[in-house]
């Protein structure tokens, strides 16, 4: 029999902790584990959570008052959680991550195939938002990020924590909820109705179809989130809604020509049963194409000055002056680009042949192969025909394409490679 297992995520000092006391004091029937991770070398969410046990977590476990688990992550997850099942009794199980981890990893764990996969299924991914910092980050302001001091007074020296820790909050926040079923948007007491309103909104633009609760000191029914099988594995690479509105935009029909450097619209309806966030929540989306090159410098430029209305934007840029993709990805102030594969056009005709043979679906043009821009926008109040103008102006001219090869900028141009554009 699979047992369930849902995952917790969110930002330090969001709530998840209190969340996980309530959960286990309102278990009632079911019988829980509770897998935590802390990003100290001290685990303080798992003495907080075994407080009221006779036992302490000196050895990773503590029986917990009312029958449940509580597992400090000393081992690495996959030996954890299969441990947890073999040797121990229960009706699920709540992986609490740390507050700077991303969620994909622990969710491809347990839907790829591993021991882990043999033995859970997954429930629910679940989100837990400090609402009042949510909305703050996304308003021009740099909030503290709260816990990464303390966490790492505990001496923790692991090289991925640091750089994780160094990361803007608001990239954080977004890619939990954007992989998320259900977000908790807790301390709703430091927010007005209709802060609460907007917050809300932006949760669905950066993933349409999350449930979210509001909540106060993280109290809702156990019955919201057990058992509830609001996760589906073979949709986990296309729950966030940038990918959304770029897969409606590609099938809408919006006269994409893709010809050269034509400059084809989209202007954001329904598609294919997807609605964008414009016509549901009250939030613009748009997506931009072009088969035309940035200049780098003036791209920058645009992407450092973007309204600050835009909450999220996503995509792949065509750069003039490098053969490699590189990937733009901007939440609130947080702008970064990574540098990934050469575009498949730029490779020997063989090697071209051969990738085309196993990707039937590739967009492919005559001229330029599968070179070009798809760049998402969401966001609220800000001009859509202004920034695509903005964007257009930071394409380059004829005599520039023609002469690109010593065009520079600020981005990435070896495969791994990360560069910041922006920072809060």
């Amino acid at each position: 029999m699979e047992l369930l297992s849902n995952y917790l995520s969110g930002s330090l000092g969001a709530g998840k902790t209190t969340l996980l006391n309530h959960l286990l004091t309102e278990a009632g029937d079911r019988d829980i584990a509770v897998l935590v991770n802390d990003m100290g070398t001290v685990n303080v969410d798992a003495e907080l959570i075994a407080e009221g046990s006779e036992l302490d977590v000196d050895d990773g476990v503590a029986e917990l008052s009312n029958g449940c688990i509580c597992c400090e992550l000393q081992d690495d997850l996959e030996t954890a959680v299969v441990r947890l099942a073999n040797d121990r009794d229960f009706d699920a199980l709540v992986v609490e991550s740390s507050g700077i981890s991303e969620p994909a990893p622990v969710a491809r764990l347990f839907t790829t195939e591993s021991r882990v996969a043999a033995l859970y299924r997954v429930d629910t991914l679940v989100t837990v938002l400090d609402t009042r910092l949510f909305l703050d980050s996304f308003a021009g302001e740099t909030p503290e990020r709260r816990g990464v001091v303390e966490a790492n007074t505990g001496g923790d020296s692991d090289d991925t924590a640091a750089d994780d820790a160094d990361r803007p909050l608001s990239d954080l926040m977004v890619e939990q909820v954007e992989l998320s079923n259900l977000v908790v948007m807790n301390k709703t007491d430091l927010c007005t109705d209709g802060e609460l309103d907007e917050a809300e909104e932006l949760v669905r633009a950066l993933q349409p179809d999350a449930e979210t609760i509001r909540t106060t000191f993280s109290q809702l029914d156990p019955d919201r989130l057990f058992d509830r099988g609001l996760f589906d594995q073979t949709e986990i690479n296309d729950l966030p809604g940038w990918k959304r509105a770029l897969a409606g935009a590609e099938h809408g029909g919006d006269n994409h020509s893709h010809e050269t450097d034509s400059h084809e619209g989209d202007n954001g309806h329904e598609h294919d049963g997807h609605h964008h966030p414009e016509e549901v929540y009250g939030v613009t989306s748009f997506t931009y194409r072009r088969r035309r090159p940035f200049h780098p410098d003036r791209l920058a430029d645009v992407l450092r000055d973007l309204p600050p209305g835009v909450v999220r934007s996503k995509g792949t840029v065509w750069l003039a002056g490098t053969e490699v993709r590189v990937v733009i990805g901007q939440a609130g102030p947080s702008i970064r680009a990574e540098a990934q594969g050469p575009w498949i056009a730029s490779l020997p005709e063989i090697e071209q042949d051969m990738y085309r043979s196993n990707r039937p679906e590739l967009d492919w043009h005559d001229e330029h192969g599968d070179r070009r821009t798809e760049l998402v926008f969401i966001g609220t109040n800000y001009d859509e025909n202004t920034l695509r103008t903005a964007l257009d102006d930071a394409l380059v001219t004829d005599e520039e394409w023609t002469e690109n090869e010593g065009v520079t900028g600020p981005f990435p141009t070896e495969q791994g490679e990360e560069t910041v554009i922006r920072s809060p």
